[in-house]
């Protein structure tokens, strides 16, 4: 019974570092959308996943509202994208890639422990519905953080990541999120860092 128990464990700890391993496929993952303008080496999935999850949580806060839940989604919202890669809004055209999505992600968390599994399971359908005012803030991260990369291309000489920057802003929900946005769009992204290397006497 206890070699049982034991095995049963082995096996839960292997699924869990196999989950793991895989999370980590998203650092290998291109953001599709980005060769479309001709950008060799676009941001991966992981780094687009890592800053949705830090404006995430921001806008959460600003939000008033618990940022746990919208964190989770922001850093799990992608992770389908180790399976099946990024699929660009063309691609998208010819399948249905919400159905792709949630088969993959299904499949990736399945074998998790029972208490991981079904929180995640739960979270992703809170999401897709956009009904709470924590997916709606999960999804505004998600659209900001890539309009501040769009943004961040076209400094780089990338023009036509303009085009990204047209429609996006319309699907912003919260007023945090627009805010950031207009602030955005009018602000010197790289004054941070200027500021900070300035020349002293």
């Amino acid at each position: 019974m206890k070699n049982k128990a034991n095995k049963a464990k082995k096996e839960s700890f292997k699924d869990i570092l196999n989950f793991i391993s895989e999370a980590g496929m998203l650092k290998q993952v291109k953001r599709s959308g980005w060769s479309v303008l001709g950008i060799k080496n676009a941001e991966t999935v992981a780094e687009h996943s890592f800053r949705c999850a830090v404006i995430g949580y921001t806008l959460a806060c600003m939000e008033k509202v618990l940022p746990y839940k919208v964190l989770l989604m922001t850093l799990f919202n992608d992770l389908h994208e180790a399976r099946i890669t990024d699929l660009h809004k063309m691609a998208q055209r010819y399948i249905d890639a919400e159905a792709v999505e949630k088969k993959a992600f299904y499949e990736q968390v399945n074998s998790l422990p029972n208490g991981i599994n079904r929180e995640l399971i739960d979270l992703n359908k809170e999401y897709r519905k956009q009904k709470t005012k924590q997916s709606i803030i999960a999804r505004d991260a998600d659209i900001l953080e890539c309009l501040i990369q769009a943004k961040e291309y076209y400094g780089q000489g990338f023009l036509q990541a303009a085009k990204f920057m047209k429609k996006a802003p319309r699907f912003l929900k919260t007023k945090s999120a627009q805010k950031l946005w207009h602030l955005a769009k009018e602000t010197d992204l790289n004054q941070w860092w200027f500021n900070l290397s300035e020349f002293k006497r």
